[in-house]
């Protein structure tokens, strides 16, 4: 029995994530859970899996979950720093860090000095901080077994390999809902088009990070650090199927590939019974509904936040944190109707001229280059 600690389990990884856990009753078991502004499904989630420990992130919901779950024996807690109790419970043998944006960050930090292993989806956990997770993951002896599609598809291609022999990596991107749109169009694109994603069904924030490709630029840095690959080792290609995940080609040009439909419940549940593979009840692939599969190059002109998170790579030091506050603060400004889809990048890039650089930054100085982005962005708003 693997016991299970998740941060973020009313998101959408979240809730997928307890709908893998549903088929392993015997594997997979919840001692702790940590939830947002979703209270009604939190209260649900508490009472079918009736977890030991319960963060809920607003100290006003506390007293609803505390008359809904009066005889369920479940511990409650709240505020920022309680939040570190779900990420480090003694009983839990994983850690799900499913929490989005740089929230994440700390808890996974504090989850992996506990020693415990991370089932990695808060990509921005390796974007701002990758060198220092990484290390810190070595040193306490923890497994960081992505969760995103891509990075579980390279990690599976991985298995058996050596790295040295590595000629490429490729990240495949479905190129979101406005692939062939006209770029006179995209200046006036709305919130509802672009949350309105072909494939994968997700929270806001990815959805809309899908659609400027911003999410593939964060996925490119997360791979630089997960799997120590120099960038130049990089490739993007767009493959509006969403089928193969992402690719790895050796020395000897061979090409590895993991596909499947685009279900993230089948990287979860990789990540969460790692080593193994166990059946499940999930749809089965048909090779003649997805007779031809497509691929092309990423237009830069459409997507240039893609450019972006390849300079922010080269730069290095601090710089891959500054885009990506930059980012959360755009995205914000966006869905609430106060910039235009095309002001994100720019925004994000402004930022990134803008913030102070720092060569090797520590984790403090991080949570400093977090608030000044953040406030650059803001002032770029406005």
């Amino acid at each position: 029995m693997k016991h299970i600690s998740i941060l973020g389990s009313t998101g959408s990884i979240g809730t997928q994530a307890l709908d893998v856990i549903r088929q392993f009753p015997g594997k997979l078991k919840v001692v702790a859970l940590s939830g947002h502004t979703n209270i009604n499904l939190l209260i649900e989630q508490v009472r079918e899996f009736k977890p030991e420990i319960v963060h809920v992130s607003e100290d006003k919901n506390l007293e609803d979950l505390k008359n809904a779950i009066k005889t369920s024996g479940t511990k409650l807690i709240t505020g920022k720093e309680e939040l570190i109790n779900i990420a480090t419970y003694p009983k839990s043998d994983m850690v799900l860090s499913a929490i989005v944006g740089f929230a994440g960050l700390i808890p996974t930090i504090e989850a992996i000095k506990a020693g415990k292993d991370i089932a990695l989806a808060n990509k921005e956990t390796l974007v701002v901080a990758g060198d220092l997770v990484m290390d810190l993951a070595a040193k306490h002896n923890v497994n960081i077994i992505p969760v995103d599609s891509e990075h579980s598809a390279i990690f599976q291609c991985m298995q058996g390999e050596d790295y040295d022999m590595v000629r490429r990596i490729i990240l495949t991107a479905s190129g979101g809902p406005f692939r062939t749109t006209d770029l006179k169009k995209l200046q006036k694109v709305s919130v509802k088009d672009a949350l309105n994603h072909p494939n994968w069904s997700m929270g806001n924030k990815i959805t809309i990070d899908s659609a400027t490709m911003m999410n593939k630029g964060l996925e490119v840095i997360e791979a630089y650090h997960l799997f120590k690959i120099p960038p130049f080792k990089i490739e993007v290609i767009v493959h509006p199927e969403s089928i193969v995940h992402s690719l790895v080609e050796f020395k000897d040009r061979s090409i590895k590939a993991q596909l499947g439909l685009p279900d993230m419940r089948v990287p979860i549940q990789y990540a969460l019974t790692y080593p193994d593979r166990a059946k499940n009840t999930f749809e089965e692939f048909s090779f003649t509904k997805y007779a031809a599969l497509h691929f092309e190059q990423p237009d830069i002109k459409r997507f240039p936040a893609l450019d972006i998170a390849f300079e922010a790579i080269r730069r290095g030091g601090n710089t891959p944190c500054i885009i990506n506050a930059a980012n959360e603060i755009a995205v914000n400004a966006f869905l609430k109707e106060k910039i235009r889809f095309m002001q994100i990048p720019k925004i994000v890039e402004e930022t990134m001229e803008s913030a102070t650089p720092c060569v090797n930054p520590s984790i403090n100085d991080l949570l400093e280059t977090d608030i000044e982005s953040r406030k650059i962005a803001e002032e770029l708003i406005k």
